[in-house]
C-alpha cells in the first residue's frame, strides 16, 4: 500500500509564495515521474508541472518561470515552489507519483490566492 500526503497549501495574497510538499510512504522501491496537478472549481484537472526520475521538468505555460518543481528521492518527496502567485492559481493541488507502473494521488491541498 502506498500513500501520498501533501502539505503547504493555504491562503496568500497575490504576488506571494507558497511551497507544496508531497511525501510518499509504504511499499516503495523506486518512484518514476512525479507531478503536480490542480483543479479549480468548474474546471478539469490539469497538469501543472512534472519531473522525471532523471530530473527532466515540464511546466504548463501559465506557470513557467513562476513555479519550480523538484524532488528528493531519498525522502520520496516532491516539492512545488510557487512564486508570484496570481488569483487564477487558486485551486486544489494534487500530487501524483508513478510507482510500479501505477498512478498514486494525494488527497489534495487547497491554494487560495486573494487579489
Amino acid at each position: 500500500q502506498v500513500q501520498l500526503v501533501e502539505s503547504g497549501g493555504g491562503l496568500v495574497q497575490a504576488g506571494g509564495s507558497l511551497r507544496l510538499s508531497c511525501v510518499a510512504s509504504g511499499n516503495i522501491f523506486r518512484i518514476g515521474t512525479m507531478g503536480w496537478y490542480r483543479q479549480a472549481p468548474g474546471k478539469q484537472r490539469e497538469l501543472v508541472a512534472s519531473i522525471t526520475s532523471g530530473s527532466i521538468t515540464t511546466y504548463t505555460d501559465s506557470v513557467r518561470g513562476r513555479f519550480t518543481i523538484s524532488r528528493d528521492n531519498a525522502k520520496n518527496t516532491v516539492y512545488l515552489q510557487m512564486n508570484t502567485l496570481k488569483p487564477e492559481d487558486t485551486a486544489v493541488y494534487y500530487c501524483n507519483m508513478k510507482i510500479f507502473s501505477n498512478d498514486y494521488w494525494g488527497q489534495g491541498t487547497q491554494v487560495t490566492v486573494s487579489s
